[in-house]
C-alpha cells in the first residue's frame, strides 16, 4: 500500500466483524456498523487498484441505509421483514446474473486498468452486491452465498497485502457458517409459530 492505512483497516475490520456478529442476531445495529466501515474501505481498497471493490463499498454504504429500512420498516405490516426462502429459479437467474456480470466488467477491467485479479475482483464485488439484497430482505440463503464470497476473498486480499482484511475474511467464512445455523434455526421456529 502506497499510504500507511493500518490504523484505518484495524477499525474498518473491528466494524466489519461488528456488523456480522449483530446482522447474526438479526440486530438492526448491524447497518450502523456496516456504513461506518465500508465508508472506509472505499478509500483503502482504491489505495491498492481493487477498483470493483471500492465500488462495491460506496454500494454497501446505500445499502446499510436500506437493509436498516428494511429490518426496522419493511414486510407487509411495516415492523420489519421476517427471514424467507428463494426458489431454485431465483438462485439460478442470481447466479447467471453474477457471473455474466463478472465476466463483462472483469474483461472491461483487464484491457483498460491497472486492476490486479480483474475477474476475480469482479465476482467478488458483482456477487456481494446480490448477496447483499438478499441479507436485506433477510432471505436464508445468503450466509451459503457469503461462504463462497469470503472464501475467494480471503485469496484476493492476501494478494494485496491487506492482511488484517484477508483475516477478517476468514472470520466472517467462519461466522458465516454460524450466521447460516442460526438464521435456519430461527426460520424453523418462526414458520412453526405461523403454523401453530
Amino acid at each position: 500500500m502506497s499510504f500507511d492505512w493500518v490504523n484505518l483497516e484495524t477499525l474498518a475490520v473491528a466494524l466489519g466483524i461488528g456488523y456480522i456478529l449483530l446482522a447474526m442476531r438479526q440486530n438492526s445495529l448491524c447497518w450502523y456498523c456496516a456504513f461506518f466501515s465500508t465508508a472506509i474501505y472505499v478509500t483503502i481498497f482504491g489505495d491498492v487498484s481493487l477498483y470493483m471493490e471500492s465500488a462495491l463499498n460506496v454500494y454497501y454504504m446505500g445499502m446499510a441505509v436500506y437493509g436498516w429500512l428494511q429490518w426496522q420498516k419493511g414486510g407487509a405490516d411495516h415492523s420489519g421483514v421476517e427471514i424467507v426462502r428463494w426458489t431454485a429459479k431465483q438462485h439460478s437467474a442470481g447466479i447467471l446474473g453474477i457471473l455474466l456480470a463478472s465476466v463483462l466488467s472483469g474483461y472491461l477491467l483487464s484491457v483498460s486498468t491497472d486492476a490486479r485479479l480483474p475477474y476475480l475482483d469482479s465476482f467478488t464485488t458483482w456477487a456481494s452486491v446480490f448477496t447483499t439484497v438478499m441479507v436485506a430482505r433477510k432471505v436464508l440463503e445468503n450466509w451459503l452465498y457469503w461462504i463462497v464470497i469470503n472464501s475467494v476473498s480471503i485469496y484476493l486480499y492476501i494478494d494485496r497485502d491487506l492482511n488484517q482484511t484477508a483475516m477478517m475474511f476468514s472470520v466472517y467464512l467462519l461466522l458465516s457458517v454460524l450466521g447460516y445455523v442460526a438464521w435456519k434455526k430461527n426460520y424453523v421456529t418462526q414458520n412453526r409459530e405461523i403454523i401453530a
